[in-house]
């Protein structure tokens, strides 16, 4: 009895199998790396080597012909005294101020109109369409438009009883109207960054805000601009570090005329560089319009508070 109750026991026990090894993670490291490589290369080469190049050249003389010189700070001694120079960065100032305040003003009211009234695909796509044309192409088809004698605007105002306006030949008129142009073309732009950001904001907080009795205006100013400060940081620094940038546009509708009165930063650098081959002196104030963006980007990240949301 004892032998055949063991044996049944033996039978109905369970067999133990042998541990098996877990198996290993799979190391991704090398194909995250082939993925990134293009990528980084093409920073490196395109991005950092340039900025370190550019630098290095501030600190010289150098035309291509001959090998760079190294000068010290003449470059920067010479930029200070450059009347020039303080004319090119005074006048880019003015057309950072105007297009920055219309296009972002602008592009607040496009993307709430958008969000508030209607989310319609085709429509987004009508916005976006003047920052598909190239900047050359806008500056040519303004240039005819706004031509004092052949064009179209000006023959508008005279129907009107208005009289032509020198747009791009008067230097009153010159940087509001190359604004002006910027402003179309990247308005639509700017507008879907903000209405993006408008997709973040919950649709219960404006319910609970219609519940308290508040209106459309009061809503959007305690509501909508606040919860917005986020996406709207970043919507400035970027118009903010592209408006610095403009040049394609003067280039081709102005050409920096009349006189100096749309000669902004980047065109005076071009000019220096391609035109008088003097590199040396170009680059300082290439490192020049870097700190003055690096500090500018800094500030606006620091006072909007880029960093936090008043959703958390």
């Amino acid at each position: 009895m004892t032998t055949s109750s063991a044996r049944a026991e033996s039978r109905s026990a369970p067999v133990k199998k042998p541990p098996t090894a877990r198996p290993k993670p799979r190391d991704d490291t090398r194909l995250a790396l082939a993925f990134i490589a293009p990528a980084l290369i093409g920073f490196l080469v395109f991005l950092v080597w340039p900025t370190i190049r550019g630098i290095y050249l501030s600190f010289t003389t150098y035309n291509l012909l001959t090998p760079a010189e190294f000068t010290g700070l003449d470059n920067y001694r010479r930029m200070l005294g450059d009347p020039i120079f303080w004319n090119s960065m005074r006048v880019t100032l003015q057309y950072v101020a105007i297009n920055i305040g219309l296009q972002t003003v602008l592009a607040l009211v496009i993307a709430v109109m958008m969000q508030r009234l209607t989310q319609r695909t085709w429509l987004r796509g009508v916005v976006l369409t003047p920052f598909l044309v190239s900047n050359v192409v806008a500056a040519m088809v303004f240039l005819w438009i706004l031509d004092y004698q052949l064009g179209f605007g000006n023959f508008l105002l005279t129907q009107v009883g208005l009289e032509r306006i020198p747009f791009l030949t008067d230097e009153n008129w010159v940087i509001p109207t190359i604004a002006g142009i910027n402003v179309w073309r990247h308005v639509g732009y700017t507008a879907l960054l903000i209405f993006a950001g408008l997709q973040t904001i919950p649709a219960s907080v404006y319910e609970a805000g219609r519940m308290d009795g508040a209106g459309e205006v009061r809503m959007f100013f305690s509501i909508t601009l606040p919860l917005l400060r986020p996406i709207m940081a970043l919507v400035l620094i970027i118009t903010v570090v592209g408006s610095f940038q403009v040049f394609d546009t003067v280039a081709i509708a102005t050409g920096g005329g009349p006189v100096n009165a749309s000669r902004v930063l980047q065109l005076y650098i071009y000019d220096l560089a391609f035109g008088r081959f003097q590199f040396g002196y170009a680059s300082a104030l290439s490192v020049a319009l870097l700190v003055v963006l690096m500090t500018i980007s800094f500030v606006q990240y620091r006072l909007l508070r880029a960093d936090s949301s008043d959703l958390d």
